[in-house]
């Protein structure tokens, strides 16, 4: 039976996705090893962790001398948002508890924005499940090809140490267009700035994630 033709735009907007994120992984394996991580830990971060935006934290935290602590609560605050997209596609997703858990793995940005932009149940559910495969699949094996090489390759001479702090400006600014992005960013920043020469690295990460209030307030 032909695939229609939406569906088809679906799939080839999807697998495009997966496939752009797969380049990006590439750096973020290169800059996990030459932070100190092992092709093995590098890889396996990916495999079970699987947020891009806390992986970058983690590793940057951790290679500016940054305590294990500061990078796991930073990581863990910036993947909380994972949880609300959960909420919100489990109105569009169903099945038994093993399709719920794997639909829990690659519940991401991605996933989410593909498949919430589809204007028909059908289309959100195939939407969801090929973007997240897509990225799940592109994101690890940019993830082993950037760790294998990152042993080699200067981060520096490359551009790739640009990577991280790219990363998240790209991420920041869709939420700049709203009184309550720009109200999170501002004091977010200015925390950031208080608390750098008093507190340990990575430390006033955590503290600037207040922001984050301004984005749950009621309006």
């Amino acid at each position: 039976m032909p695939t229609p033709p939406d569906d088809r735009q679906v799939i080839a907007a999807s697998v495009t996705l997966g496939a752009a994120v797969g380049v990006f992984a590439i750096a973020f394996g290169v800059g996990s090893v030459s932070a100190g991580a092992s092709v093995a830990q590098t890889c396996v971060m990916s495999l079970l962790v699987f947020t891009g935006a806390s992986q970058f934290l983690a590793v940057s935290v951790v290679s500016s001398g940054g305590s294990a602590l500061s990078a796991f609560g930073g990581a863990v605050l910036l993947a909380a948002r994972n949880a609300v997209y959960g909420l919100t596609m489990s109105r569009h997703l169903g099945g038994a508890l093993p399709t719920r858990l794997v639909a829990a793995q690659i519940t991401i940005d991605e996933s989410t924005a593909m498949a919430t932009a589809q204007p028909t149940p059908h289309q959100r559910r195939r939407a969801f499940w090929i973007t997240g495969a897509s990225v799940y699949v592109f994101w690890n094996i940019g993830t082993l090809i950037g760790a294998l090489a990152g042993s080699a390759v200067d981060p520096e001479v490359f551009g790739l140490d640009a990577a991280f702090p790219a990363g998240f400006v790209a991420m920041v600014m869709p939420h700049l267009e709203t009184p309550r992005g720009r109200a999170a960013a501002l004091t977010g920043a200015l925390l950031c700035l208080v608390t750098v020469p008093v507190l340990p690295v990575g430390l006033p990460i955590l503290v600037a994630s207040a922001g984050v209030l301004f984005g749950v307030r009621r309006p």
